[in-house]
Protein backbone atom coordinates (compact mmCIF):
# COMPACT_ATOMS: atom_id res chain seq x y z
CA UNK A 1 0.00 0.00 0.00
CA UNK A 2 2.97 2.23 1.31
CA UNK A 3 4.68 1.60 -2.29
CA UNK A 4 1.04 2.43 -4.40
CA UNK A 5 1.27 5.77 -2.62
CA UNK A 6 5.16 6.79 -3.05
CA UNK A 7 4.28 6.00 -6.69
CA UNK A 8 1.60 8.34 -7.05
CA UNK A 9 3.14 10.78 -5.62
CA UNK A 10 6.11 10.52 -7.86
CA UNK A 11 3.90 10.82 -10.24
CA UNK A 12 2.64 13.70 -9.14
CA UNK A 13 5.80 15.67 -8.64
CA UNK A 14 6.94 14.58 -12.07
CA UNK A 15 3.52 16.08 -13.66
CA UNK A 16 3.39 19.27 -11.26
CA UNK A 17 7.17 19.29 -12.48
CA UNK A 18 6.07 19.24 -15.92
CA UNK A 19 3.34 21.54 -15.67
CA UNK A 20 5.61 24.05 -14.17
CA UNK A 21 8.45 23.49 -17.04
CA UNK A 22 5.55 24.31 -19.61
CA UNK A 23 4.05 27.15 -17.64
CA UNK A 24 7.56 28.67 -17.85
CA UNK A 25 8.10 27.84 -21.41
CA UNK A 26 5.32 29.60 -22.50
CA UNK A 27 6.20 32.57 -20.13
CA UNK A 28 9.22 32.41 -22.10
CA UNK A 29 7.77 32.49 -25.10
CA UNK A 30 5.44 35.31 -24.10
CA UNK A 31 8.46 37.44 -22.47
CA UNK A 32 10.14 36.66 -26.43
CA UNK A 33 7.18 38.03 -28.02
CA UNK A 34 6.86 40.83 -26.29
CA UNK A 35 10.33 41.86 -26.46
CA UNK A 36 10.14 41.34 -30.11
CA UNK A 37 6.74 43.49 -30.17
CA UNK A 38 8.61 46.11 -28.57
CA UNK A 39 11.72 46.20 -30.91
CA UNK A 40 9.26 46.35 -34.09
CA UNK A 41 7.53 49.33 -32.17
CA UNK A 42 10.64 51.48 -31.31
CA UNK A 43 11.97 50.09 -34.89
CA UNK A 44 8.64 52.12 -36.27
CA UNK A 45 8.85 54.76 -33.67
CA UNK A 46 12.56 55.77 -35.55
CA UNK A 47 10.58 56.57 -39.03
CA UNK A 48 8.05 59.22 -39.61
CA UNK A 49 4.36 57.86 -40.36
CA UNK A 50 3.03 58.21 -43.78
CA UNK A 51 -0.39 58.97 -45.13
CA UNK A 52 -1.63 55.60 -47.01
CA UNK A 53 -4.10 58.24 -48.96
CA UNK A 54 -1.33 61.05 -49.92
CA UNK A 55 1.67 59.18 -49.60
CA UNK A 56 3.28 62.09 -47.80
CA UNK A 57 5.63 61.60 -44.20
CA UNK A 58 4.42 63.65 -41.17
CA UNK A 59 6.98 66.31 -41.44
CA UNK A 60 5.41 67.58 -44.84
CA UNK A 61 1.66 66.48 -43.88
CA UNK A 62 1.44 67.00 -39.99
CA UNK A 63 -0.13 65.03 -37.35
CA UNK A 64 -1.33 61.82 -38.45
CA UNK A 65 -4.48 59.96 -37.50
CA UNK A 66 -4.25 56.18 -36.78
CA UNK A 67 -7.11 54.00 -37.15
CA UNK A 68 -7.60 50.66 -35.96
CA UNK A 69 -5.91 48.55 -38.52
CA UNK A 70 -3.06 50.58 -38.02
CA UNK A 71 -4.18 52.54 -41.36
CA UNK A 72 -2.77 56.04 -40.86
CA UNK A 73 -4.37 58.83 -42.47
CA UNK A 74 -3.33 62.68 -42.61
CA UNK A 75 -5.78 65.25 -41.51
CA UNK A 76 -6.30 67.02 -45.10
CA UNK A 77 -6.83 63.75 -46.89
CA UNK A 78 -9.51 62.75 -43.69
CA UNK A 79 -11.05 66.39 -44.09
CA UNK A 80 -11.21 66.07 -47.83
CA UNK A 81 -12.82 63.26 -47.80
CA UNK A 82 -15.82 63.99 -45.47
CA UNK A 83 -16.21 67.26 -47.36
CA UNK A 84 -17.18 65.37 -50.11
CA UNK A 85 -20.04 64.61 -48.01
CA UNK A 86 -21.15 68.63 -47.65
CA UNK A 87 -19.94 69.43 -51.31
CA UNK A 88 -23.04 66.86 -52.39
CA UNK A 89 -25.87 68.23 -49.96
CA UNK A 90 -25.14 65.32 -47.42
CA UNK A 91 -26.96 67.07 -43.85
CA UNK A 92 -24.23 64.86 -41.51
CA UNK A 93 -21.10 66.35 -40.52
CA UNK A 94 -18.09 65.33 -39.84
CA UNK A 95 -15.46 67.02 -38.35
CA UNK A 96 -11.36 66.32 -38.13
CA UNK A 97 -9.68 68.30 -35.02
CA UNK A 98 -6.00 67.20 -34.41
CA UNK A 99 -5.06 68.67 -30.89
CA UNK A 100 -1.19 69.75 -30.28
CA UNK A 101 -0.68 66.08 -28.86
CA UNK A 102 -0.84 64.32 -31.65
CA UNK A 103 -4.06 62.96 -30.28
CA UNK A 104 -7.31 61.81 -32.96
CA UNK A 105 -9.99 64.22 -32.53
CA UNK A 106 -12.50 63.06 -34.75
CA UNK A 107 -15.76 63.16 -34.54
CA UNK A 108 -17.59 60.35 -36.51
CA UNK A 109 -20.93 61.36 -34.71
CA UNK A 110 -23.11 63.13 -37.74
CA UNK A 111 -22.15 59.41 -39.45
CA UNK A 112 -24.44 57.55 -37.37
CA UNK A 113 -27.73 59.95 -37.89
CA UNK A 114 -27.08 58.20 -41.49
CA UNK A 115 -30.18 55.71 -42.67
CA UNK A 116 -28.59 52.27 -43.13
CA UNK A 117 -25.34 52.70 -41.71
CA UNK A 118 -24.12 50.87 -38.67
CA UNK A 119 -20.85 50.21 -37.21
CA UNK A 120 -17.84 51.62 -39.67
CA UNK A 121 -15.00 48.86 -40.10
CA UNK A 122 -12.25 50.87 -41.48
CA UNK A 123 -10.27 47.60 -41.78
CA UNK A 124 -12.99 46.37 -44.31
CA UNK A 125 -11.88 49.05 -46.14
CA UNK A 126 -8.62 47.29 -47.81
CA UNK A 127 -6.72 49.90 -46.56
CA UNK A 128 -4.53 48.25 -44.19
CA UNK A 129 -3.32 46.49 -47.35
CA UNK A 130 -1.03 49.45 -47.95
CA UNK A 131 1.18 49.38 -45.98
CA UNK A 132 4.48 51.56 -46.73
CA UNK A 133 6.93 49.42 -47.07
CA UNK A 134 10.12 50.07 -45.24
CA UNK A 135 12.64 50.99 -48.08
CA UNK A 136 9.79 54.23 -48.61
CA UNK A 137 9.87 55.12 -45.15
CA UNK A 138 11.89 58.00 -44.45
CA UNK A 139 13.81 58.64 -40.19
CA UNK A 140 12.67 60.76 -38.20
CA UNK A 141 14.95 64.35 -38.12
CA UNK A 142 16.17 64.85 -34.39
CA UNK A 143 14.94 67.90 -32.72
CA UNK A 144 17.78 70.96 -33.13
CA UNK A 145 18.34 70.96 -29.66
CA UNK A 146 19.48 67.33 -29.59
CA UNK A 147 21.10 67.61 -33.09
CA UNK A 148 24.95 66.49 -32.58
CA UNK A 149 27.53 68.72 -34.51
CA UNK A 150 29.39 67.03 -36.86
CA UNK A 151 32.75 65.42 -35.33
CA UNK A 152 35.41 66.54 -38.22
CA UNK A 153 37.54 64.27 -35.63
CA UNK A 154 36.11 61.08 -37.24
CA UNK A 155 37.69 62.63 -40.34
CA UNK A 156 41.64 61.45 -40.39
CA UNK A 157 44.30 63.76 -41.76
CA UNK A 158 45.13 64.51 -45.49
CA UNK A 159 48.23 62.19 -45.40
CA UNK A 160 46.65 59.58 -43.12
CA UNK A 161 43.77 59.36 -45.57
CA UNK A 162 46.30 59.13 -48.53
CA UNK A 163 48.31 56.32 -46.71
CA UNK A 164 44.93 54.38 -46.75
CA UNK A 165 44.39 55.11 -50.25
CA UNK A 166 47.78 53.99 -51.07
CA UNK A 167 46.70 50.62 -49.94
CA UNK A 168 43.87 49.76 -52.49
CA UNK A 169 45.30 52.39 -55.41
CA UNK A 170 48.61 52.00 -57.47
CA UNK A 171 50.13 55.00 -58.51
CA UNK A 172 47.54 58.32 -59.39
CA UNK A 173 49.79 60.27 -56.43
CA UNK A 174 48.66 63.81 -57.59
CA UNK A 175 45.17 62.59 -57.61
CA UNK A 176 45.07 60.65 -54.34
CA UNK A 177 47.14 63.77 -52.45
CA UNK A 178 44.45 66.18 -54.31
CA UNK A 179 41.10 64.04 -53.17
CA UNK A 180 42.93 64.07 -49.68
CA UNK A 181 42.68 67.36 -48.88
CA UNK A 182 39.43 68.20 -50.44
CA UNK A 183 37.67 65.67 -48.65
CA UNK A 184 39.12 66.88 -45.29
CA UNK A 185 38.39 70.79 -45.93
CA UNK A 186 35.28 69.91 -47.04
CA UNK A 187 34.32 67.74 -43.62
CA UNK A 188 36.19 70.75 -41.98
CA UNK A 189 33.54 72.97 -43.56
CA UNK A 190 31.00 70.62 -42.31
CA UNK A 191 31.98 70.65 -38.71
CA UNK A 192 32.08 74.17 -38.90
CA UNK A 193 30.10 77.14 -37.07
CA UNK A 194 29.41 80.34 -38.89
CA UNK A 195 30.05 82.45 -35.69
CA UNK A 196 32.80 84.74 -36.48
CA UNK A 197 30.88 85.48 -40.56
CA UNK A 198 33.13 83.27 -42.33
CA UNK A 199 31.61 80.59 -44.26
CA UNK A 200 33.79 77.92 -46.61
CA UNK A 201 32.74 77.10 -49.23
CA UNK A 202 32.55 73.86 -50.99
CA UNK A 203 35.51 71.90 -52.74
CA UNK A 204 33.28 70.23 -55.24
CA UNK A 205 35.82 68.02 -57.76
CA UNK A 206 35.59 67.69 -61.37
CA UNK A 207 38.38 64.27 -61.93
CA UNK A 208 39.23 63.48 -65.92
CA UNK A 209 41.22 60.95 -66.70
CA UNK A 210 41.03 57.80 -69.44
CA UNK A 211 38.85 55.20 -69.56
CA UNK A 212 40.38 52.44 -66.61
CA UNK A 213 42.30 54.80 -64.98
CA UNK A 214 40.49 54.11 -61.74
CA UNK A 215 38.25 57.16 -61.17
CA UNK A 216 35.44 55.33 -60.35
CA UNK A 217 37.66 53.00 -58.14
CA UNK A 218 39.04 55.84 -55.91
CA UNK A 219 35.83 57.36 -55.26
CA UNK A 220 34.47 53.74 -53.68
CA UNK A 221 37.53 53.22 -51.94
CA UNK A 222 37.63 56.85 -50.53
CA UNK A 223 33.93 55.76 -49.05
CA UNK A 224 34.42 52.47 -47.73
CA UNK A 225 37.39 53.98 -45.56
CA UNK A 226 35.67 56.84 -44.18
CA UNK A 227 32.61 55.20 -43.77
CA UNK A 228 30.04 57.90 -45.28
CA UNK A 229 27.29 56.99 -47.65
CA UNK A 230 28.22 57.29 -50.95
CA UNK A 231 25.86 57.34 -54.29
CA UNK A 232 27.38 56.45 -57.82
CA UNK A 233 25.08 57.83 -60.74
CA UNK A 234 25.60 57.67 -64.57
CA UNK A 235 25.12 60.83 -66.18
CA UNK A 236 24.25 59.33 -69.71
CA UNK A 237 20.94 58.58 -68.18
CA UNK A 238 19.71 62.08 -67.15
CA UNK A 239 17.73 64.15 -68.64
CA UNK A 240 15.47 67.34 -68.26
CA UNK A 241 12.50 66.94 -65.93
CA UNK A 242 9.57 66.04 -67.87
CA UNK A 243 11.36 63.83 -70.48
CA UNK A 244 12.06 60.12 -70.02
CA UNK A 245 15.05 59.21 -68.21
CA UNK A 246 16.03 59.78 -64.41
CA UNK A 247 15.47 63.16 -63.13
CA UNK A 248 18.02 65.60 -61.66
CA UNK A 249 16.56 64.49 -57.93
CA UNK A 250 16.87 60.44 -58.67
CA UNK A 251 20.97 61.33 -57.85
CA UNK A 252 19.57 62.42 -54.32
CA UNK A 253 17.87 59.69 -53.94
CA UNK A 254 20.48 57.21 -54.14
CA UNK A 255 22.47 58.93 -51.75
CA UNK A 256 18.99 58.78 -49.25
CA UNK A 257 18.77 54.82 -49.85
CA UNK A 258 22.62 54.30 -48.79
CA UNK A 259 22.34 56.01 -46.00
CA UNK A 260 18.79 53.98 -45.09
CA UNK A 261 16.88 56.86 -45.69
CA UNK A 262 18.64 58.64 -42.69
CA UNK A 263 18.13 62.35 -43.60
CA UNK A 264 20.39 63.86 -41.90
CA UNK A 265 23.32 61.35 -42.23
CA UNK A 266 22.45 61.79 -46.21
CA UNK A 267 23.03 65.10 -46.16
CA UNK A 268 26.84 64.84 -45.41
CA UNK A 269 27.03 62.09 -47.77
CA UNK A 270 29.05 61.77 -51.12
CA UNK A 271 27.65 61.51 -54.69
CA UNK A 272 29.56 60.36 -57.96
CA UNK A 273 28.51 61.28 -60.80
CA UNK A 274 30.07 59.20 -63.96
CA UNK A 275 30.48 59.64 -67.29
CA UNK A 276 29.96 63.33 -66.79
CA UNK A 277 30.70 64.38 -69.87
CA UNK A 278 28.11 62.57 -71.83
CA UNK A 279 25.88 65.77 -70.60
CA UNK A 280 28.37 68.26 -73.26
CA UNK A 281 26.16 70.41 -74.87
CA UNK A 282 25.67 68.54 -78.07
CA UNK A 283 26.93 70.22 -81.63
CA UNK A 284 25.34 70.55 -84.46
CA UNK A 285 21.88 69.36 -83.67
CA UNK A 286 18.23 71.66 -83.99
CA UNK A 287 16.15 69.36 -80.94
CA UNK A 288 15.85 70.19 -77.34
CA UNK A 289 19.16 69.37 -75.64
CA UNK A 290 16.91 67.71 -73.08
CA UNK A 291 20.14 65.11 -72.08
CA UNK A 292 23.47 67.89 -72.37
CA UNK A 293 22.94 71.69 -71.61
CA UNK A 294 19.79 71.41 -69.76
CA UNK A 295 21.13 68.74 -67.59
CA UNK A 296 23.77 71.00 -66.40
CA UNK A 297 22.02 73.65 -66.23
CA UNK A 298 19.98 71.79 -63.36
CA UNK A 299 22.62 70.26 -61.91
CA UNK A 300 24.03 74.39 -60.52
CA UNK A 301 21.76 74.54 -57.79
CA UNK A 302 22.46 71.02 -56.33
CA UNK A 303 26.10 71.34 -56.52
CA UNK A 304 26.03 74.87 -54.91
CA UNK A 305 23.25 73.75 -52.11
CA UNK A 306 19.81 74.15 -52.20
CA UNK A 307 16.48 72.77 -50.85
CA UNK A 308 15.89 69.29 -52.73
CA UNK A 309 12.51 67.11 -52.85
CA UNK A 310 13.31 64.03 -53.94
CA UNK A 311 11.58 60.38 -53.81
CA UNK A 312 11.74 57.59 -51.42
CA UNK A 313 12.42 54.25 -52.23
CA UNK A 314 12.20 55.06 -56.14
CA UNK A 315 14.17 57.16 -59.23
CA UNK A 316 11.09 59.29 -59.94
CA UNK A 317 8.59 61.18 -58.63
CA UNK A 318 4.70 59.76 -59.09
CA UNK A 319 1.69 60.21 -56.58
CA UNK A 320 2.37 56.52 -54.94
CA UNK A 321 5.96 57.46 -53.72
CA UNK A 322 6.65 59.37 -50.60
CA UNK A 323 8.54 62.84 -50.71
CA UNK A 324 11.47 63.91 -48.47
CA UNK A 325 13.16 67.01 -48.36
CA UNK A 326 17.33 67.01 -48.81
CA UNK A 327 19.61 69.83 -48.13
CA UNK A 328 22.66 69.27 -50.53
CA UNK A 329 24.68 72.10 -49.07
CA UNK A 330 27.13 69.89 -46.95
CA UNK A 331 27.08 67.07 -49.85
CA UNK A 332 30.12 66.53 -51.81
CA UNK A 333 30.08 66.20 -55.69
CA UNK A 334 32.71 64.41 -57.07
CA UNK A 335 32.14 64.25 -60.82
CA UNK A 336 34.05 62.26 -63.23
CA UNK A 337 34.72 61.26 -66.80
CA UNK A 338 37.05 60.53 -69.97
CA UNK A 339 36.23 63.38 -72.18
CA UNK A 340 36.73 61.69 -75.36
CA UNK A 341 38.41 64.36 -78.15
CA UNK A 342 39.48 66.64 -75.28
CA UNK A 343 42.65 65.70 -76.33
CA UNK A 344 42.26 67.33 -79.56
CA UNK A 345 41.41 70.45 -77.86
CA UNK A 346 44.06 70.63 -75.55
CA UNK A 347 46.60 69.58 -78.68
CA UNK A 348 44.96 72.78 -80.62
CA UNK A 349 45.40 75.01 -77.77
CA UNK A 350 49.33 74.25 -77.21
CA UNK A 351 50.40 74.32 -81.18
CA UNK A 352 48.27 77.35 -81.79
CA UNK A 353 50.80 79.89 -81.60
CA UNK A 354 53.86 77.71 -83.17
CA UNK A 355 55.60 80.14 -85.83
CA UNK A 356 56.96 78.99 -89.19
CA UNK A 357 60.93 78.59 -89.10
CA UNK A 358 63.59 76.67 -87.89
CA UNK A 359 62.36 76.90 -83.94
CA UNK A 360 58.73 76.66 -84.56
CA UNK A 361 56.87 73.58 -82.73
CA UNK A 362 55.80 70.74 -85.11
CA UNK A 363 52.14 69.83 -85.08
CA UNK A 364 52.74 66.58 -83.95
CA UNK A 365 54.99 67.48 -80.92
CA UNK A 366 52.06 66.24 -78.39
CA UNK A 367 50.69 62.93 -80.14
CA UNK A 368 52.19 60.46 -78.39
CA UNK A 369 51.75 62.28 -75.12
CA UNK A 370 49.76 59.57 -73.16
CA UNK A 371 49.21 62.23 -69.74
CA UNK A 372 47.73 64.88 -72.78
CA UNK A 373 44.53 65.52 -70.41
CA UNK A 374 46.73 66.87 -67.55
CA UNK A 375 47.56 69.70 -69.13
CA UNK A 376 43.83 70.65 -69.27
CA UNK A 377 41.99 73.85 -68.46
CA UNK A 378 38.59 75.49 -67.95
CA UNK A 379 38.57 76.60 -71.40
CA UNK A 380 39.68 73.21 -72.63
CA UNK A 381 37.00 71.98 -70.73
CA UNK A 382 34.40 74.50 -72.06
CA UNK A 383 34.89 74.16 -75.63
CA UNK A 384 34.37 70.65 -75.13
CA UNK A 385 30.65 71.80 -74.30
CA UNK A 386 30.34 72.23 -70.66
CA UNK A 387 28.78 75.60 -69.39
CA UNK A 388 31.21 78.44 -67.37
CA UNK A 389 28.60 78.28 -64.30
CA UNK A 390 28.76 74.25 -64.42
CA UNK A 391 32.26 74.47 -64.05
CA UNK A 392 32.25 76.93 -61.89
CA UNK A 393 30.53 74.77 -59.08
CA UNK A 394 33.66 72.14 -59.69
CA UNK A 395 36.73 74.45 -58.33
CA UNK A 396 38.93 71.38 -58.32
CA UNK A 397 39.90 70.10 -61.37
CA UNK A 398 42.08 66.82 -60.73
CA UNK A 399 43.96 64.82 -63.73
CA UNK A 400 44.53 61.08 -63.54
CA UNK A 401 47.41 59.67 -64.91
CA UNK A 402 47.05 56.99 -68.21
CA UNK A 403 48.39 53.69 -67.61
CA UNK A 404 51.72 52.36 -68.06
CA UNK A 405 53.13 49.07 -68.60
CA UNK A 406 55.13 48.85 -65.39
CA UNK A 407 51.23 50.43 -63.41
CA UNK A 408 49.66 47.60 -64.71
CA UNK A 409 52.20 44.53 -63.66
CA UNK A 410 51.70 46.60 -59.83
CA UNK A 411 47.82 46.89 -60.38
CA UNK A 412 48.30 43.38 -60.76
CA UNK A 413 49.94 42.37 -57.60
CA UNK A 414 50.55 45.07 -55.03
CA UNK A 415 47.14 46.20 -53.83
CA UNK A 416 45.37 44.75 -50.47
CA UNK A 417 42.88 43.50 -52.99
CA UNK A 418 45.27 42.77 -55.89
CA UNK A 419 43.71 40.43 -58.43
CA UNK A 420 46.43 38.07 -58.58
CA UNK A 421 45.75 37.36 -54.44
CA UNK A 422 41.94 36.90 -55.47
CA UNK A 423 42.80 34.16 -57.55
CA UNK A 424 45.63 32.93 -55.08
CA UNK A 425 42.99 32.62 -52.64
CA UNK A 426 40.42 30.76 -55.28
CA UNK A 427 43.49 28.01 -55.80
CA UNK A 428 44.19 27.94 -51.82
CA UNK A 429 40.88 27.00 -51.06
CA UNK A 430 42.09 23.91 -53.28
CA UNK A 431 44.56 23.43 -51.21
CA UNK A 432 46.97 24.26 -54.62
CA UNK A 433 49.66 27.15 -54.57
CA UNK A 434 49.07 29.77 -57.66
CA UNK A 435 52.89 31.48 -58.77
CA UNK A 436 53.06 34.13 -61.61
CA UNK A 437 56.21 34.52 -63.73
CA UNK A 438 57.55 37.95 -63.64
CA UNK A 439 57.45 37.76 -67.37
CA UNK A 440 54.04 36.44 -67.41
CA UNK A 441 52.68 39.67 -65.74
CA UNK A 442 54.75 41.55 -68.29
CA UNK A 443 52.79 39.55 -70.85
CA UNK A 444 49.58 40.41 -69.19
CA UNK A 445 50.03 43.83 -68.96
CA UNK A 446 51.13 44.37 -72.56
CA UNK A 447 47.87 42.72 -73.74
CA UNK A 448 46.24 45.25 -71.27
CA UNK A 449 47.77 47.80 -73.09
CA UNK A 450 46.48 46.66 -76.65
CA UNK A 451 42.92 46.94 -75.08
CA UNK A 452 42.76 50.74 -74.65
CA UNK A 453 41.27 49.99 -71.74
CA UNK A 454 43.14 50.54 -68.58
CA UNK A 455 43.02 48.36 -66.01
CA UNK A 456 39.56 46.93 -66.83
CA UNK A 457 41.51 44.67 -69.37
CA UNK A 458 43.46 43.00 -66.53
CA UNK A 459 40.37 41.05 -65.22
CA UNK A 460 38.93 40.36 -68.69
CA UNK A 461 42.32 38.64 -69.79
CA UNK A 462 42.92 36.41 -66.79
CA UNK A 463 39.76 35.15 -66.68
CA UNK A 464 40.18 34.37 -70.17
CA UNK A 465 43.81 32.40 -69.05
CA UNK A 466 42.77 30.91 -65.90
CA UNK A 467 39.58 29.53 -67.05
CA UNK A 468 41.11 26.25 -68.09
CA UNK A 469 43.54 25.77 -64.69
CA UNK A 470 40.39 27.04 -63.01
CA UNK A 471 38.32 23.50 -64.42
CA UNK A 472 41.07 21.28 -64.66
CA UNK A 473 43.00 21.91 -60.96
CA UNK A 474 40.23 19.68 -58.50
CA UNK A 475 40.36 16.57 -61.31
CA UNK A 476 43.13 15.36 -59.44
CA UNK A 477 43.93 15.81 -56.10
CA UNK A 478 47.72 15.07 -56.32
CA UNK A 479 48.32 18.78 -57.97
CA UNK A 480 49.84 20.72 -55.48
CA UNK A 481 51.54 23.75 -57.62
CA UNK A 482 50.63 25.82 -60.62
CA UNK A 483 53.32 28.18 -62.32
CA UNK A 484 51.74 30.95 -64.92
CA UNK A 485 54.74 31.36 -67.34
CA UNK A 486 54.96 33.41 -70.74
CA UNK A 487 54.76 30.86 -72.99
CA UNK A 488 51.33 29.79 -71.73
CA UNK A 489 50.37 34.08 -72.29
CA UNK A 490 51.72 34.30 -75.60
CA UNK A 491 49.66 30.54 -76.41
CA UNK A 492 53.01 29.00 -77.18
CA UNK A 493 53.27 26.32 -74.12
CA UNK A 494 51.36 25.85 -71.07
CA UNK A 495 51.38 26.17 -67.03
CA UNK A 496 54.41 24.41 -65.43
CA UNK A 497 52.32 21.69 -63.06
CA UNK A 498 54.41 20.61 -60.08
CA UNK A 499 52.91 17.42 -58.61
CA UNK A 500 52.70 17.49 -54.22
CA UNK A 501 55.79 15.36 -52.55
CA UNK A 502 57.53 15.32 -56.36
CA UNK A 503 60.05 17.32 -57.91
CA UNK A 504 59.43 19.40 -60.56
CA UNK A 505 57.96 17.26 -63.78
CA UNK A 506 57.81 20.19 -66.32
CA UNK A 507 54.26 18.52 -67.26
CA UNK A 508 52.42 21.32 -69.43
CA UNK A 509 48.73 21.12 -69.17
Amino acid sequence: MSEEYNKNNENENIETEFTEENDMDIQKEDVSDAAAEKAAQDDDDDYEKICCMCHRPESKAGKMITMPGGIVICSDCMQKAFDTFDKNGSPYGVNVNIPGNGQGGLDLSGLSNMPGVGVINLADLGLGEREIPKNQKVKKRKVKDEKPKFDRQVIPAPHKIKKMLDEYVVGQEKAKKAISVAVYNHYKRVGSDNADGVEIEKSNMLLLGPTGSGKTYLVKTLAKLLDVPLAIADATSLTEAGYIGDDIESVVSKLLAAAGNDVEKAERGIIYIDEIDKIAKKRNTNTRDVSGESVQQELLKMLEGSEVEVPVGANSKNAMVPMTTVNTTNILFICGGAFPDLEEIIKERLTKESSIGFKAELKDKYDKEENLLCRAEIDDLRKFGMIPEFLGRLPVLVSLEALTKEFLVRILKEPRNAILKQYEKLLQMDEVQLLFEDEALEAIAEKAMEKHTGARALRAILEEYMLDIMYEIPKDDNIGRVTITRAYIEKTGGPIIDMRGVMRLGVHA
